[in-house]
């Protein structure tokens, strides 16, 4: 019995260690998010200068869709409130990215490595998918409330307007493109960008 307490306390202590990639504190100010990982700012810089995407504009969009949690998942979703049915989607990391769309993403820029947990391939890959964005559907790459609107319907979606009939969504769209704007004055405040 001796073993068995000491295995499930070894068990207990070393999940309690976490993985590292725990959300920083007051995500309000984009210069406390920055000092604390100033490789958050490292990779959003040169996710800036790869594809041309304002580092506000990637903090906006990663706040709403992990809270810079690299481990976010989505919520399981259960039947008769009690058993679990999986997960509600795929979408996992600090971009909250699909399988699917992460498998195209590393296919279309040969990054067969990349992880979705890793903030450099994350904003990687939002560079990447907010270009093609552009390219497709003709959205400045400094509109963080459009952007994130094709982002969380897809290029598809965007297209057929099915944000349109989702009032909740384009209040959430709204807040990211207030938080994009409300991070880019603080980091200019404090000489981040």
């Amino acid at each position: 019995m001796t073993r068995l307490f000491c295995a499930f306390f070894i068990i207990v202590a070393l999940a309690g260690c976490g993985g590292g990639k725990s959300s920083p504190r007051n995500l309000d100010n984009a210069c406390s998010i920055v000092d604390q990982r100033p490789k958050y700012l490292r990779a959003m810089k040169a996710t800036e200068r790869k594809w041309d995407i304002p580092v506000p504009v990637q903090m906006a969009i990663i706040h709403q869709e992990s809270k810079f949690d690299g481990d976010a998942r989505t919520p399981y979703q259960w039947s008769l409130g009690v058993i679990p049915m999986g997960r509600q989607s795929s979408a996992y990391g600090y971009s909250q990215a699909l399988d699917g769309t992460w498998d195209h993403y590393r296919d279309s820029t040969r990054n067969r490595g990349a992880k979705r947990d890793n903030i450099r391939d994350a904003t990687d890959f939002m560079g990447w998918y907010m270009n093609q964005t552009r390219e497709k559907l003709g959205i400045s790459l400094s509109d963080a409330r459009n952007q994130y609107l094709a982002y969380h319907d897809g290029w598809t979606g965007y297209q057929r307007g099915s944000y349109k009939s989702k009032g909740w969504l384009l209040n959430v769209s709204s807040k990211v493109g207030e938080r994009a704007t409300m991070y880019d004055r603080q980091l200019r405040s404090c000489g981040k960008i």
